[in-house]
């Protein structure tokens, strides 16, 4: 399959009531596309990060009734798993496309990552463009650039909160261009792992 982007009727999927039904539109149209992303961007991933990478395909097979408000796929060292590792994520919400560097609650050494980031917060200040986003739960659809947060804040939660999670990318609107084509996300989603791939690194030191 060749990736020619997204459009209005993927976003619109998280519109659809019913978990089977939902979830039915999730495989059949937005999935391939994510496998497609992996088969344009693992080979440039796993040179940025100097790690074998693998594909994880979001299967949300703990929900019983209530159909899942976004879906991602995510991009790990680990063949087996994902959530207890630093990984990269690619996604849709109703309203929007992300690209994270993902470090969430079940990281069994989140607190010694957050410690380093702290250590590092100059550096990643300096690295990272100021219309990035952070989000601190990626179960909801909240994110703030990085201008407008207070990092030293958002990284000793992080450090010091059990569910307290971390993630850093981009956030691009539904409707943005780039979005709505394929070679313009590819190449948008290669950056922005790029430019995150040195606090990959150094997570996983």
């Amino acid at each position: 399959m060749t990736f020619t982007g997204f459009e209005e009727k993927d976003f619109e999927t998280f519109y659809i009531d019913g978990l089977d039904e939902r979830m039915n539109a999730i495989k059949e149209r937005i999935q391939p596309k994510f496998r497609a992303i992996s088969e344009e961007i693992i080979e440039d991933l796993q040179a940025f990060t100097k790690q074998d990478m693998y594909l994880h395909v979001a299967k949300h097979a703990r929900r019983t009734v209530n159909p899942p408000d976004d879906t991602w796929a995510a991009f790990a060292h680990n063949k087996r798993g994902y959530k207890k590792h630093p990984h990269f994520q690619i996604g849709l919400w109703h309203d929007n496309f992300f690209i994270w560097l993902a470090f969430i609650y079940e990281l069994p050494h989140k607190s010694d990552i957050a410690k380093q980031f702290l250590q590092d917060q100059k550096d990643i200040e300096d690295r990272v463009p100021n219309d990035f986003y952070i989000s601190l739960d990626h179960t909801k659809n909240e994110a703030k650039q990085i201008k407008d947060i207070d990092l030293t804040k958002a990284l000793e939660r992080f450090q010091n909160v059990k569910k307290g999670e971390f993630l850093i990318g981009k956030k691009l609107n539904a409707d943005d261009p780039i979005v709505q084509d394929g070679d313009s996300l590819i190449q948008e989603i290669k950056e922005t792992f790029h430019t995150l791939s040195p606090l990959y690194r150094s997570s996983m030191g």
